[in-house]
């Protein structure tokens, strides 16, 4: 028996996992520094935010000419005053810690694992690996992003406003509506994710390899911008249908939708196929520098913590 399991072993080589003790205060950094950048990019690039959401909620359910994002600007700045730009930043902050921290944190072991079972870790892994880390992380999270973008709508909301906002939604929509727009925002974290950390991943490598670049502020940078715009491109559709799930109140004379292919099929037809990037350019401009806020600090900090870079 001895022998027919060594030589079984000959023909296919277990894989071996490789287990090291990870302390607690690793953990604490791992996830930490993943948070905090994701933080410290959601308090720069926040009022772009705002705008994004009052650009996708423009016209909703008819056609006609848009406003632009600066003269949104302009009105908001008017008619409400520049603190209308930081509406709902306390909800944003808050899930940006949590979120961060499980988005970017969960990326680095799940692509350790699937290194581990499948004995690589290829593009397509890396793209799976950032899916399940972005859904997961939107999954816990997704009252936050209803009460930031409810809170983004609402320019009475004053002090106070987050908790007021829970409560008026729970009383009036129930508990499950803290989750409304949950499937479509998790298809569009997972999305983000994948191309956001593959695409940063796969471009570092790439310049690592081709050009004269080596670990530091310049290839992070050019790695994350070039993230940042692939990113965008595939998750603008995708954020304009999570808002409108999000915004929809539960009521018989709204025009509701059920779910989210049924709000992308619903705003094609009565608003027409390019409304699903309305507030795109916003997503640009708000994506690119988060995406390469959050990487320099993260990986700063990572630095700091004595972690390697990502």
């Amino acid at each position: 028996m001895k022998e027919e399991t060594s030589s079984a072993g000959s023909m296919k080589p277990e894989k071996k996992l490789k287990l090291t003790t990870i302390s607690p205060s690793y953990v604490v950094y791992h996830f930490g520094t993943s948070g905090i950048a994701v933080a410290a990019a959601t308090a720069v690039t926040h009022p772009l935010d705002v705008l994004k959401v009052r650009l996708q909620m423009q016209l909703v359910g008819q056609k006609g000419p848009l406003t632009g994002m600066g003269k949104v600007f302009a009105q908001m700045v008017k008619n409400e005053g520049p603190r209308a730009m930081y509406l709902g930043l306390v909800p944003a902050l808050t899930r940006s810690v949590s979120y961060g921290g499980l988005r970017l944190g969960l990326y680095e072991p799940t692509k350790y694992f699937c290194d581990w079972a499948f004995g690589s870790s290829n593009v397509l892994l890396k793209v799976a690996s950032g899916a399940f880390s972005g859904a997961i992380a939107t999954a816990l999270t997704n009252p936050m992003e209803v009460l930031k973008v409810r809170l983004q709508m609402n320019p009475k909301s004053g002090s106070g406003g987050a908790i007021r906002e829970m409560r008026l939604i729970t009383s009036e929509e129930g508990i499950k509506a803290l989750w409304k727009g949950v499937g479509a925002a998790m298809i569009r974290a997972g999305a983000l994710t994948a191309s956001q950390l593959a695409t940063y991943d796969e471009s570092k490598r790439a310049l690592l390899r081709l050009t004269p670049l080596e670990e530091g502020f310049h290839l992070h940078f050019i790695s994350s911008t070039i993230a940042g715009t692939v990113s965008t491109l595939v998750t603008a559709p995708m954020d304009m249908i999570k808002t409108r799930l999000m915004m929809q109140k539960e009521s018989k004379t709204a025009g509701s939708y059920k779910n989210g292919f049924h709000c992308g099929y619903k705003v094609m037809l009565t608003e027409g196929p390019l409304a699903l990037y309305k507030g795109g350019f916003a997503i640009f401009a708000r994506l690119g520098p988060q995406t390469t806020i959050t990487f320099l600090v993260c990986e700063k900090l990572r630095e700091l913590a004595g972690l390697k870079a990502m």
